[in-house]
């Protein structure tokens, strides 16, 4: 009996917009993927670019979608954000937060002063997708910028997969003040750079993962640069089409129509440049 494709690996690391969930519905095979992970003793763990929701909540909706999973198991761009900003700043520096109240708090838990307007002369800007942001929070972001406050973006995913198709990101937003300001933020966590893939691989002492994602431009990307192999599903943003003329830095070393493809021999589903 051939092999199959988690087989090879001690790790499972599985974007979640487009990958496992769109919006709070659950992707088509997700759930069943994952429940048949679960039963082989597979390792799983969840990273997302999003950060509007914390981990804890992260996992609630996991496991009310049907897959079990406890807040260890999330890593968020918005706790890697705020993780960043603890090593470069001091204990209760002022931070104008832009983004969700999962932000906010990300940020204060880890002995940062969140605020929200450019007068309390914060000494840096974190920046992340919130449902809400909007012209008041990004033009406090760019008076504080302005007056000499560092700038963190979460990430800079230009859309978020949705039920009713790709909606603007925390990039587009970001694009906002780049294009105010004329400058691009001073660091930027999430994927594509490998931050968040080499934290989980190390916390759960991972020789051989794997990544699953659904856009070649952060999830893909951030595999490679992290020396890691990648699972392309076509559930999410990213289609077969896009792959044509991908870098080389984007092409990833399988591509499934979804999460099934975990299943399928390697030589099913590896991926081969036309």
């Amino acid at each position: 009996m051939s092999a199959i494709v988690v087989d090879r690996y001690d790790l499972v690391i599985f974007d979640l917009d487009g990958v496992v969930y769109l919006g709070d519905q659950p992707v088509d095979a997700a759930v069943e993927a994952l429940a048949k992970l679960r039963d082989r003793g597979v390792a799983r763990a969840f990273a997302t670019n999003n950060a509007s929701r914390r981990a804890a909540e992260v996992a609630g909706l996991l496991t009310s979608l049907g897959v079990p999973t406890e807040a260890d198991q999330v890593t968020t761009s918005a706790q890697a954000s705020a993780a960043v900003l603890a090593e470069r700043l001091a204990p209760g520096s002022r931070v104008l937060v832009v983004g969700a109240p999962a932000l906010v708090a990300e940020i204060a838990e880890v002995g940062l002063t969140p605020v929200a307007n450019a007068d309390d002369r914060p000494v840096a800007v974190v920046q992340g997708y919130g449902p809400k942001v909007g012209w008041e929070q990004l033009a406090e972001a760019s008076v504080a910028i302005r007056g000499g406050a560092g700038w963190v973006a979460t990430n800079v995913d230009k859309t978020l997969p949705s039920p009713r198709g790709p909606l603007p990101g925390n990039g587009s937003l970001v694009s906002v003040l780049t294009t105010a300001l004329g400058r691009h933020p001073d660091v930027v966590v999430g994927k594509p750079e490998p931050t968040l893939f080499e934290q989980i691989a190390k916390a759960h002492g991972s020789r051989r993962p794997l990544v699953v994602g659904d856009r070649i431009d952060t999830d893909i990307e951030a595999a490679n640069r992290a020396g890691m192999h990648s699972l392309l599903v076509l559930t999410g943003v990213s289609q077969r089409a896009d792959l044509d003329d991908a870098p080389e830095r984007q092409r990833p070393t399988y591509v499934a129509d979804d999460l099934d493809g975990l299943f399928a021999t390697p030589d099913e589903v590896r991926f081969s440049p036309s």
